[in-house]
């Protein structure tokens, strides 16, 4: 069986919303063993509905649709799968009821303009609602199966989890179950980490194994489809295992885990504590770390110098050096990093300093050009230059240089033992 997802509404499609619904939806099938091929969205135009149901109608044999089953004019779902369908919109008095029903719960009067939403291609079902107004649809035209939910998500996902995921386990394909996982890697580029993996990106290989990229962070993301969980997760365990030896030190998370949990999990294993110090990044590096549960023991404080006097009186970088190199050198995120991690007793002390830019480069020192400092208890202190590039924008070169730090205090307590 192959699925189609459409989205419909102009706020989607003219970028003033997101669209979460197909995403939700496309996992959720995953799980029945029914592949997801196409995603369209579409803004409130009928003509456009009408060709897009039509298309999707043609080449897929499930087809869910999200919005566009409100009572204003601009929601034109029903009346669109009518016209694809050939047969006339008739009142449904079940959802009719129903609809009086949910405005009778509410202690509001209904609208006469809300006796549309009971509205219904000849021949389709309806799909209860039971936390809105909107009823959904569920209607065979051609081969296909055709079923429309309200876009608003908090009632889609309960319609489908109580209406429509009962339904379609009876049309999984022989009770098969597509399992997604992801790793993610920190510290190579997406080629040269794929230039490392060609024998599992190889088309064809199962389990299938993807490689994308975010915010500097290389996820590879391996499905694979077997008749139950179990059987799948056999299939994916030595493609899990050969990534995970392959790439050990690159390996920061799996599933939505990042960088700054990936550290934070080294702070509890060696019982180490880490302190910041930050020009450039502004905070940003304190912000992530900060953001994970259960930090509080092991991250004491940072600080925030992003004027030279700033860093003479918060860190003891002296004046000396400042004139000599200035503020964006590995000779001051050297003196920032032993400086915050002495002011906070820190076993860890991590800088940046760098030019965010848009303006403020030279070209002795662009834009994109940052320094790390790394100083720990051995008291042995280093820094690293990072070139991220002058026509990368201020909050990329920002949030690359603060996961750079946090990816290499991580790897220096990968080298501590465990407390």
């Amino acid at each position: 069986m192959k699925a189609e997802i459409i989205a419909i509404g102009s706020e989607l499609v003219s970028g003033q919303s997101l669209d979460t619904n197909s995403q939700w939806l496309s996992r959720e099938l995953s799980a029945l063993g029914i592949p997801v091929h196409f995603h369209t969205t579409l803004g409130d135009d009928l003509d456009e509905d009408v060709e897009a149901f039509r298309n999707a109608i043609a080449h897929a044999d499930l087809i869910l649709i999200s919005g566009g089953l409100g009572p204003t004019q601009d929601d034109l779902t029903r009346e669109a799968l009518a016209r694809v369908a050939g047969v006339p919109l008739l009142e449904n008095a079940e959802a009719l009821d129903a609809i009086a029903a949910m405005f009778a719960r509410r202690s509001r009067p209904m609208a006469e303009r809300n006796r549309v939403q009971a509205l219904f291609p000849q021949g389709a079902e309806m799909v209860p609602n039971r936390v809105g107004t909107a009823p959904g649809i569920w209607m065979r035209v051609g081969q296909a199966i055709v079923v429309c939910l309200p876009g608003v998500p908090s009632e889609l996902r309960i319609m489908y989890d109580e209406q429509v995921r009962p339904r379609l386990s009876q049309f999984a394909s022989g009770g098969r179950v597509i399992l997604h996982h992801k790793i993610n890697l920190f510290g190579r580029g997406e080629s040269d980490v794929e230039a490392a993996a060609l024998d599992l990106t190889t088309r064809g290989r199962v389990p299938e194994v993807g490689i994308t990229a975010h915010d500097a962070t290389i996820s590879f993301r391996i499905s694979a489809e077997a008749p139950t969980e179990a059987e799948a997760r056999r299939v994916m365990g030595p493609t899990l295992d050969l990534i995970r030896e392959r790439f050990a030190e690159l390996i920061v998370g799996e599933g939505t885990a990042d960088v700054a949990e990936a550290l934070l999990a080294q702070l509890v294993r060696t019982g180490s504590t880490l302190a910041t110090a930050e020009s450039c990044t502004g905070g940003l590096i304190a912000q992530m770390i900060t953001a994970q549960p259960g930090v509080s023991a092991y991250f004491p404080g940072g600080v925030v110098s992003y004027a030279n006097q700033a860093k003479q009186e918060l860190l003891g970088v002296p004046a000396s050096l400042l004139e000599a190199h200035g503020a964006v050198s590995s000779e001051v995120a050297e003196a920032m990093a032993i400086g915050v991690r002495d002011r906070f007793h820190a076993t860890i002390g991590v800088s940046a300093t760098g030019v965010a830019g848009p303006t403020g480069g030279t070209p002795e020192k662009p834009v994109g050009l940052v320094y790390l400092g790394l100083a720990t208890p051995d008291g042995k202190v280093q820094t690293r230059k990072l070139e991220i590039g002058p026509e990368q924008p201020r909050e990329i070169i920002q949030r690359r240089a603060a996961k750079h730090a946090l990816n290499w205090a991580r790897l220096a307590l990968l080298q501590f033992p465990s407390k």
